[in-house]
């Protein structure tokens, strides 16, 4: 039988046109791919409190939370992920990376230059292709 999915928050942070990725730390799974910046949930703990705990811890930010954007499960050979993105602005604070490798301010352009989890795919084709999420 197959292990519960790790549920994970992610937030879509967009600042001046641009969205917030982080690079994940060595020694973690998937270490050294860009992602978009969230954690795991906690027992009992909503996916939008989850996040802006999340968001607090690794980046010393404060989002404005906005709506569900996507959810995807992915199964990896070591685990299998339930991930739900929302749609963030940026609402106090300037990122610094205490939780994550890095972190880049993303144009539309940019997020294919980036290697992402396999995860994310359908999210990256999703962002790119939603201009007015870029205004």
């Amino acid at each position: 039988m197959a292990a519960k999915p790790i549920d994970v928050a992610a937030g879509l942070v967009f600042h001046q046109q641009k969205l917030l990725i982080t690079q994940r730390l060595e020694g973690s799974h998937l270490a050294g791919l860009w992602e978009f910046p969230g954690g795991k949930r906690e027992p009992g703990e909503r996916f939008e409190d989850c996040l802006a705990r999340e968001l607090r811890e690794e980046l010393g930010i404060e989002v404005a939370l906005g709506k569900l954007f996507e959810e995807v499960t992915h199964e990896y050979p070591e685990r299998t992920v339930h991930l739900k993105f929302f749609l963030c602005r940026l609402a106090k604070g300037e990122p610094r990376a205490t939780g994550c490798a890095a972190f880049e301010w993303a144009t539309r352009g940019s997020l294919a230059k980036r290697n992402f989890p396999p995860a994310d795919e359908r999210l990256l084709g999703r962002l790119v292709n939603t201009e007015p999420l870029w205004r």
